[in-house]
């Protein structure tokens, strides 16, 4: 299944079968493997009870002032985000996440709480490694998940290290205007 463009889709953070988080984004463009869906300044967030308890990012009512594509390519278990601001492109953010499941009028995944900011110059820096741990002791992931999210961010890096991002076709790509 593939969204047509333009369309306003849900964004679904589901945790152990249950959503958690939703949120809108509008698809820039699907081709069935690759999904690209913008998530915009102000776009409002939708919590729901959860047997975890509150989302980490309950205490906000909406995304922030950053412009967002998020790059979903099937069976992958991270996303792709590009970030801009403002003054334009900030960088690229790899979201290691659970990998996509498509829905009529949304898709899902989850956080594994590991990311990779990557700058424009290349530049790489970590983020988030600290609460790996902490995803095993809440019960959110298992050692055993923690350890493919950390195969996964390896695979990532080689890919950098070879700059063989399947996601550089989205270089140029800004946001539209207005």
């Amino acid at each position: 299944m593939a969204y047509r463009p333009g369309t306003e889709i849900a964004r679904r953070e589901v945790l152990h079968g249950l959503p958690w988080l939703e949120c809108p984004v509008t698809v820039m463009a699907d081709d069935g493997d690759v999904l690209a869906v913008l998530l915009e300044p102000g776009s409002p967030f939708t919590f729901h009870e959860h047997p975890f308890g509150p989302h980490p990012w309950s205490a906000h009512e909406a995304w922030g002032a950053t412009t967002v594509l998020q790059l979903h390519r099937a069976g992958d278990a991270y996303g792709v985000w590009k970030f801009f601001d403002a003054e334009g492109f900030r960088h690229w953010y790899v979201n290691f996440e659970a990998p996509v499941v498509r829905h009529e009028e949304c898709f899902d995944t989850d956080d594994h709480g590991l990311d990779l900011i990557v700058d424009p110059d290349g530049r790489r820096t970590w983020k988030d490694v600290a609460d790996l741990s902490a995803m095993i002791t809440s019960g959110r992931m298992t050692g055993e998940e923690i350890l493919g999210v950390l195969h996964t961010a390896a695979e990532v890096s080689a890919l950098l290290d070879r700059d063989d991002r399947w996601w550089a076709q989205w270089d140029e790509w800004t946001p539209p205007i207005g």
